[in-house]
């Protein structure tokens, strides 16, 4: 069976006798459920919707992507090496196995499969490759693989972990140690940055960023002129804006929200993968699951995962919200505009 628990959240879990700020939900154990802050969430979420976990048994779940023709959901299973496939139809199954690196020898790995995955061309998805510590792009037909990068100044990437495409066909990507063995010090380590870089549509690679410790998740605005990165570290646990009309990106770079007060045991995760509707809401993974703030960074609220979550994408008809969150692969609907 496709499902495996569902919850309703009539009016989600913060109000006068709930959590109503992030700060209460600090002091509370992990739990599945709706953290509402503002009353702008009612106009994203509505409040009689529902969390199911589809899937379960992965051990660190990341990167989904909707495949729109076809109706099933892509997603990573990272330290396993797979591609898993899910659809309301058949559940989930393997679609790719191995999804990065398929050598000899995966010792000086730490997490050696794909991580994050986008829609690429007609056909294919673009991948962020930890095993082959590169980007790349599958055809979907027939699983083939194309290294699109696998080098800065002629030194390996770390191992590259997630990605977005703007409308000049312009891939930007983030590069953390995470996929190698003792990361940061790993003997494979050739790059001296934990970079973000685009790739431009020729091949060039350009190095934006240099100065995060742990970037991780990346995202644009709707009208592309906002990048975002998630820093997964959890000594400054922040979500950075860059302005990429600035002559200089990376003097442009500011904190849009600061998420480290809320580390700790009582709210799992850090910021890491993120979805952006057409609005600009940015639907962010960190401590305790799925936060939702707006474009200023104001925090409408929290979905909750029971857990760490790692990612999320829109899917099926625009008003679902898929979530990575540790060994689960969760669904919540109904959004209100996607």
């Amino acid at each position: 069976m496709p499902l495996s628990r569902r919850l309703v959240l009539a009016g989600g879990v913060a109000g006068a006798a709930g959590l109503s700020t992030l700060a209460q939900a600090k002091a509370s154990p992990p739990a599945i459920g709706v953290v509402r802050l503002d009353p702008a969430l009612d106009g994203l979420i509505a409040l009689d919707a529902q969390i199911d976990t589809l899937a379960s048994g992965f051990t660190w779940s990341e990167g989904p992507v909707w495949i729109a023709e076809g109706a099933y959901l892509l997603f990573s299973d990272v330290p396993n090496n797979r591609i898993h496939r899910w659809s309301e139809q058949d559940g989930a199954s393997v679609f790719m196995d191995p999804s990065g690196y398929d050598g000899p020898d995966a010792s000086g790995f730490r997490e050696p499969g794909s991580n994050g995955l986008i829609l690429g061309p007609a056909g294919s998805i673009l991948m962020a490759d930890h095993g082959n510590r590169a980007v790349a792009r599958v055809d979907l037909a027939t699983r083939a693989k194309t290294l699109l990068a696998t080098r800065y100044e002629g030194k390996r990437f770390n191992s590259p972990n997630d990605l977005v495409q703007a409308s000049d066909g312009a891939i930007v990507f983030t590069d953390p140690p995470y996929g190698l063995k003792d990361m940061d010090q790993s003997p494979l380590k050739e790059q001296a940055q934990n970079g973000v870089y685009r790739l431009a549509p020729d091949g060039g690679v350009t190095l934006l960023v240099r100065d995060l410790t742990f970037p991780n998740g990346v995202a644009l605005s709707p009208d592309q002129r906002t990048l975002y990165v998630a820093v997964s570290d959890p000594a400054r646990a922040v979500l950075m804006a860059y302005d990429l009309t600035a002559s200089d990106i990376a003097a442009s770079g500011r904190v849009l929200k600061d998420f480290t007060d809320l580390v700790g045991p009582a709210n799992p995760g850090l910021p890491d993968g993120m979805a952006v509707d057409r609005d600009g809401h940015l639907f962010v993974t960190g401590p305790g699951g799925v936060h939702v703030l707006t474009t200023d960074g104001r925090a409408l609220g929290l979905i909750r995962t029971g857990g760490a979550a790692a990612n999320c994408t829109f899917g099926e008809d625009g008003r679902t919200l898929f979530i990575t969150a540790g060994d689960r692969l969760l669904k919540l609907c109904t959004l209100t505009r996607g």
